[in-house]
């Protein structure tokens, strides 16, 4: 299965026709075979960690002693407290919930189980001992009696820290989380570096507590201007460039201009009727609106520049999108597309976190330095994870492979089928079956060349993380340029698996094949491929800064009754990275669509002519595009001899 066989391998396909749609057969069988041992190996994984009661203890939690809550528990050899009758204590409670251990990720604390989760705050031993006697459950270590937390010299180390935070169960998991978010400010603090006043960080938590419905309904609107800007492509792709270009202009200004003119309102606010102790809040306020505003203005300058120079090329992307349009008006499912992904995403992932907590609670019982009992995992076994996070990262990619399988199949079938009344009731569906029945092999092989490139980078990504402020400085600079040309090369690989699977979709080749005569076509077609990809994305990107200021502008508004503007920063920013990621998800499917199109495009203009019996497949919008992209290139001064040639044909079949 060599990727290149020869160079002779190379002139022959080269030589070799492309026959569309005519013959189908099984790709890549051997690494079909290998990616299904390895989800029988993930599902290995997951039934011993089952198997050996780790559900019982994941779901139902046990305590410091290795008791299992809400059950009758076996004595473990050399384990004080253990083999404990826990059936009417369900919860677990830590004594020190906000505690928590950032190198080992767990909480740092001694863990009981108990008959209730207190509901209310205990600021003293005397409530939580009142706590004891009207609920049954005892709060402190069970070696102390309710009547001894106030007496007991042992109290203050056996008996939880004070105030004991009000807490309620963790549906499903039975243990005793704090209701107040606030309890982990310090914890927070530790990985948010840019705050200097721990007062900010507490309003900042404060405020996404107090705004959720705010950034709940501002993702929705996200979602829904996504959907709307879908059906706009679809149907007025034609004015949707200027659309897109006049409204973003609107939008930067108008954010801008809101921005600086509440900052100048605060300004001139009077601050003699602020009391003293919120004077240094004001001046945050106030700080925080510069920022905001000065960012802005950086952004809209930038943005305009940018438009600036890619002004003359408007014009290719209007007819691009016009013929991109006509495919989702042939293929409407395309557009639901991003659910289906998301949805088995979202399942996958759930199914691999759910077995890394298996995972966590597997093993035998151990005591620790501390006299507790963690669980682990001995022998070959314990290095089952470095599988399971393989598995994550494979299976993942193998599911956006099957993505862009399907819809480059789907376009491909639209393209190359002349009588579009022709067409399969359901393209989509006709793609995903050639895909199960031919194509799983390639998928899974084109996920793997991704896998193999993001598990070294993501290792000196860890390890430049652990070694941050350690290393010297040719080090740090070695470890970046390594993770740097990583990305690169991953990035470059990723689009080269793109065209790969849309000439697998095409001739039904296997995995090397289809990207050697994918990356021949591109490199022939190379100045067409800079200038419609540059302008395609950038105004996809355009559309998704739309959707983000859109949910930006409507967040300030909708932010602005709240007159301490430092707690804006945290909802806006989440409110704006979901509305780039509903928008990315959308749109994506909209540039990946252009780029099938642009490969079927440039394999049927060479070797197609337009002579009966090698008629073109294009229509004639895209002929009037191609038209026109020769006239804009030869006008930027970018036109050449090549590329005038390589277009005669298609003016003579016209």
């Amino acid at each position: 299965m060599g990727c290149c066989n020869s160079a002779s391998s190379a002139a022959q396909s080269s030589k070799r026709e492309w026959k569309p749609l005519e013959d189908r057969s099984c790709t890549d069988i051997p690494w079909l075979l290998l990616f299904i041992l390895f989800c029988i190996g993930m599902g290995f994984i997951c039934g011993f960690s089952v198997a050996t009661g780790a559900a019982a203890r994941l779901v139902s939690g046990y305590d410091s002693y290795g008791n299992i809550c809400g059950q009758k528990n076996a004595k473990l050899e050399a384990i004080p407290n253990s083999g404990m009758d826990h059936t009417h204590r369900k919860y677990v409670f830590f004594l020190d919930p906000c505690n928590l251990d950032l190198i080992n990720r767990k909480i740092k604390s001694v863990a009981l189980c108990v008959a209730a989760c207190p509901r209310q705050e205990l600021k003293t031993l005397s409530d939580v001992q009142k706590f004891a006697e009207i609920n049954g459950s005892a709060l402190c270590s069970y070696s102390l009696k309710p009547s001894e937390y106030t007496t007991s010299s042992k109290a203050s180390v056996l008996c939880p820290k004070l105030p004991v935070p009000a807490s309620a169960p963790i549906p499903f998991f039975h243990r005793c989380a704090p209701v107040n978010i606030s309890c982990y400010a310090k914890f927070a603090e530790a990985l948010i570096t840019f705050v200097s006043d721990n007062s900010v960080l507490h309003r900042l938590i404060s405020g996404v507590m107090t705004s959720k419905e705010i950034i709940l309904g501002l993702c929705l609107l996200s979602l829904v201007l996504s959907m709307i800007l879908m059906v706009i492509i679809r149907y007025i792709s034609r004015i949707l460039v200027w659309i897109l270009t006049i409204l973003l202009i609107l939008g930067s200004l108008g954010g801008t201009g809101v921005l600086w003119w509440l900052y100048a309102k605060q300004r001139k606010s009077p601050k003699e009727t602020v009391i003293p102790e919120q004077l240094q809040v004001a001046e945050d306020n106030l700080r925080a609106l510069l920022i905001y505003a000065i960012s802005a203005t950086v952004f809209t300058v930038i943005l305009f520049l940018i438009m600036l120079v890619m002004r003359k090329r408007v014009a290719l992307t209007i007819a691009l999108f016009h013929v991109a349009g006509k495919v989702f008006i042939h293929l409407p499912l395309l557009v639901f597309q991003p659910f289906w992904t998301f949805l088995a995403l979202v399942l996958f992932w759930v199914y691999w976190i759910m077995t890394l907590l298996f995972l966590g609670t597997t093993g035998s019982a151990v005591q620790n330095d501390q006299g507790f009992v963690e669980f682990k995992v001995s022998g070959p076994l314990q290095y089952m994870w470095w599988y399971h996070v393989v598995g994550l990262i494979w299976i993942s990619e193998f599911i956006l492979a099957c993505q862009q399988m399907t819809v480059a199949g789907a376009v491909v079938t639209y393209y190359f089928t002349r009588d579009k009344r022709n067409l399969p009731f359901t393209p989509i569906l006709a793609s995903v079956n050639r895909l199960i029945r031919y194509h799983l092999g390639t998928v899974a092989k084109g996920s793997f060349i991704i896998t193999l490139v993001k598990i070294p980078r993501m290792i000196l990504m860890y390890i430049h993380s652990q070694l941050k402020g350690k290393e010297n400085a040719c080090a740090r600079c070695v470890l970046k340029s390594c993770i740097c040309c990583l990305w690169c090369l991953e990035k470059c690989l990723n689009y080269l698996n793109q065209n790969a699977y849309t000439a697998t979709a095409i001739n039904s080749t296997n995995f090397c094949t289809s990207a050697k005569d994918a990356f021949v076509i591109l490199v022939e077609n190379a100045l067409r491929v800079a200038a419609i990809n540059t302008v395609g994305d950038f105004m996809l990107f355009l559309g998704k800064v739309l959707i983000v200021c859109s949910t930006g502008l409507a967040g300030i508004m909708l932010l602005n009754y709240q007159q301490d503007y430092t707690v804006w920063v945290l909802p806006l920013i989440i409110v704006c990275l979901f509305a780039f990621l509903v928008a990315h998800c959308f749109l994506s499917i909209y540039e990946m669509v252009v780029d099938v199109l642009f490969l079927c495009f440039a394999i049927d203009t060479k070797y197609n002519d337009g002579s009966p019996g090698r008629e073109f497949y294009m229509d004639k919008v895209l002929m009037e595009f191609v038209e026109n992209s020769r006239k804009a290139m030869k006008e930027a001064g970018k036109g050449g001899v090549a590329d005038a040639r390589e277009l005669k044909p298609m003016l003579r079949g016209r």
